[in-house]
């Protein structure tokens, strides 16, 4: 077996590091070309830019109307306390005045049926006793002539 014998060469740091063999535009991104201490030009990589830190958020004043929310909360909330506590005083007067308008509802119904039939019925009495029958007959001639009449009873 032959082998080849290779020779070996390292870089000392007074040569000057020769050109990597890429574009500028090929080197990856995270990757820059650098100068070490000792003058030896090389591609590392570079710690990326941490994000710039948030804005401290500045308190902001409570809008006007949300102050007048939150003060008119509990009013609206006791009127509507004091609301249901009368509600519930007035529950069985509500209930007698609910009862008494449908017997006044009852009492126009039956007195539109009743009062027109009560009249009929005293019509047609009045009539089977004999009841007085008025004709009139009225004449005249002429645009402005004068009108004669007879009334006559039955």
């Amino acid at each position: 077996m032959h082998e080849t014998a290779y020779e070996i060469t390292t870089l000392t740091p007074l040569q000057p590091t020769p050109n990597p063999g890429m574009l500028p535009t090929e080197i990856p991104p995270g990757v820059q070309m650098v100068t070490l201490p000792g003058g030896i030009r090389t591609l590392a990589y570079t710690p990326a830019q941490a994000p710039p830190a948030p804005p401290i958020p500045v308190a902001q004043p409570i809008p006007t109307w949300a102050k007048t929310t939150a003060l008119l909360t509990p009013t609206i909330g006791g009127g509507i306390a004091a609301a249901g506590i009368g509600l519930s005083y007035a529950a069985p007067g509500l209930i007698a005045m609910t009862d008494a308008l449908w017997a006044a509802i009852a009492l126009i119904a039956a007195a539109a049926i009743g009062v027109p039939m009560l009249l009929r019925i005293g019509r047609t009495t009045a009539a089977g006793k004999g009841s007085t029958h008025i004709t009139q007959n009225i004449t005249a001639t002429g645009m402005f002539g004068k009108a004669n009449g007879t009334i006559n009873h039955h």
